[in-house]
């Protein structure tokens, strides 16, 4: 796991362990789409959503850190 993932993954850790309104942005300013992917080299967010993230509730804020999460142990399992 490179070290942007690893950060993004504690990050990920640290939002889903909180309760708190106001879910922050997964953004790290490294705004590359992964071609074959289709998500963000940054924050491993798909277009969708990044776009949608500022309409977006708290709690499919939190499911979407969850699918980062998820997609960065999938990616360091292979």
């Amino acid at each position: 796991m490179n070290h942007r993932a690893a950060s993004l993954s504690q990050r990920a850790a640290q939002v889903l362990a909180e309760a708190t309104p106001h879910v922050p942005s997964p953004c790290v300013s490294v705004c590359v789409m992964d071609p074959q992917k289709q998500v963000c080299e940054g924050c491993f967010r798909t277009l969708d959503e990044i776009a949608s993230w500022s309409r977006l509730p708290d709690q499919a804020k939190r499911q979407v850190w969850q699918r980062i999460q998820d997609k960065i142990l999938e990616d360091d399992g292979r």
